[in-house]
């Protein structure tokens, strides 16, 4: 469960960092583009129609959401993307000596932290009510279509079926994240594994590096014979044997029957198969958590930093 609730959370945030990339922006931007467009010009080519209920008004006010909801995340992207810019500035300063450099990056860290709070709150808060707002609106929307039946589809048949298209798209889009939310939900509760893969294929390089995970112990696992566990009959039946790798005087740890699975894939050890053990005691199978590694630099179960581990030491060599 704790594996499952730390990948759940890093969906999430790679979820809000996907959202507000550039490519989803100019993408969003110019959808939003398109519907106002649309509605320009129908409400131009539509000067004639007369329409029993007031959907020139509604078309303005969905209009009036989209250029709302532009500029919000285009706030928003700009926000992020100062901050990407300011933290990447100030891991570069990292580098030099003397306590200045600590000094200017945490001045610097502070200065993008408190000029962009004002504009991120208002932003936030505008989206949200525009949320709101836009909820709203919809339902006043269907209202007014619903109940000009056929003779708005036959006195202003532009108007009513750009509202038609307006109304479905938005259902279509709500169902949409729906379905993407459960689809999520249930990955991360049946198919762990899948949900590792594709954050490791899209990962930006926040976790451990190649070299950092392959300092890491390696062990190879050996199931217990039965003679091992006739010999230990009065004690917790083995689960198997995890034996070093790679050295002279190789390390052995015994493994019960219930820790000799891996909490990322929860399938047992198979005999032969590589493991990996963290600084902090826990071991899984190498492919698993060195992908796992590779988007976080830290242990599934307990969230100890490798990371942190492997400049100490190295500090004390």
């Amino acid at each position: 469960m704790v594996v499952r609730e730390t990948a759940a959370e890093h969906v999430e945030e790679r979820q809000s960092d996907w959202a507000y990339s550039k490519p989803v922006v100019i993408l969003d931007i110019i959808w939003n583009l398109a519907f106002v467009a649309a509605g320009v010009a129908v409400l131009v080519l539509s000067t004639e129609e007369r329409a029993n209920m007031p959907l020139r008004l509604w078309i303005v006010g969905y209009g009036l959401q989209c250029l709302l909801h532009m500029g919000c995340v285009c706030v928003e992207y700009r926000r992020r993307r100062r901050r990407r810019v300011g933290f990447g500035t100030v891991a570069g300063g990292g580098g030099n000596d003397g306590s200045s450099s600590s000094g200017s990056r945490g001045d610097s860290g502070d200065y993008v932290t408190l000029a962009q709070l004002q504009d991120a709150s208002i932003a936030k808060h505008l989206e949200s009510a525009n949320t709101m707002f836009s909820f709203i609106w919809w339902i006043i929307g269907f209202y007014w279509v619903s109940a000009g039946g056929q003779a708005l589809a036959q006195d202003s048949p532009q108007l009513y079926w750009l509202c038609i298209i307006y109304l479905g798209f938005d259902v279509f889009f709500v169902v949409f994240c729906v379905a993407l939310a459960c689809v999520i939900g249930i990955a991360v509760c049946c198919c762990l594994p899948c949900i590792i893969a594709i954050l490791y294929a899209v990962a930006d390089q926040e976790g451990a590096s190649k070299e950092d995970i392959d300092q890491l112990v390696k062990f190879k696992f050996r199931r217990a014979s039965n003679n091992e566990k006739l010999a230990d009959e009065d004690q917790e039946t083995p689960g198997g044997i995890m034996t070093e790798c790679g050295t002279d005087s190789p390390i052995e740890h015994v493994l019960s029957q219930e820790d000799a699975e891996c909490c990322i894939c929860l399938s047992s050890y198979d005999d032969g198969v590589e493991l990996r053990e963290l600084p902090c005691g826990h071991h899984f199978h190498c492919t698993c958590v060195d992908k796992w590694l590779h988007i976080n630099a830290t242990c599934p179960l307990c969230k100890y930093n490798i990371l942190k581990s492997g400049r100490q030491d190295r500090e004390e060599v």
